[in-house]
């Protein structure tokens, strides 16, 4: 399982896509996908995070 956070989409899917890629090197492949958005008071901006887990390809 790896977790991932930005305060945009943008940011946070390229972060997801860039591990999927360094993973297919060790024969790992997306299992599960769980995101949530939560409002940062400190930042003022929403803070969008993912927790992405991975399984050995069968």
């Amino acid at each position: 399982m790896e977790f991932f956070e930005a305060y945009d989409l943008k940011t946070l899917e390229r972060a997801i896509a860039v591990q999927i890629d360094n993973n297919k090197a060790l024969m790992l492949e997306v299992y599960a996908v769980s995101h949530h958005v939560v409002f940062d008071p400190n930042a003022g901006k929403m803070l969008y995070s993912a927790v992405v887990h991975f399984r050995v390809k069968s």
